[in-house]
């Protein structure tokens, strides 16, 4: 499965952003999909992940801000940033868990401004 990100931009504090990570194939398969960023110095962590509508997960850092989706009809899961902080300043990335194989997009960067 090879992943598309995109949406990434610089924002103020308290903007919002959509990101979008478009998969080459049917995602109706897939375990799982899910956002994970590095912010500069750090090490990656989870942001959200999907299975379905009824089953999300998110950091604690970005709950009730950040809302995690997908649409199996366009192979694509997106995630929208809402009250963003100086502190969600991060390159995202997109993946994907299909028959335990994780895969990765290429990163989008979002920058908030304070």
């Amino acid at each position: 499965v090879q992943l598309q990100a995109s949406g990434g931009g610089l924002v103020q504090t308290g903007g919002s952003l959509r990101l979008s990570c478009a998969a080459s194939r049917s995602i109706r398969i897939i375990d799982s999909m899910g956002w994970y960023r590095q912010a500069p110095g750090k090490q990656r962590e989870l942001a959200a992940t999907i299975i379905d509508a009824d089953n999300t997960n998110y950091a604690a850092s970005v709950w009730g801000r950040f809302t995690i989706s997908r649409d199996n009809d366009k192979n694509t899961a997106y995630l929208q940033m809402n009250s963003l902080k100086p502190e969600d300043t991060a390159v995202y990335y997109c993946n994907v868990v299909s028959f335990l194989v994780n895969y990765w997009g290429q990163g989008t960067l979002v920058t908030v401004s304070s």
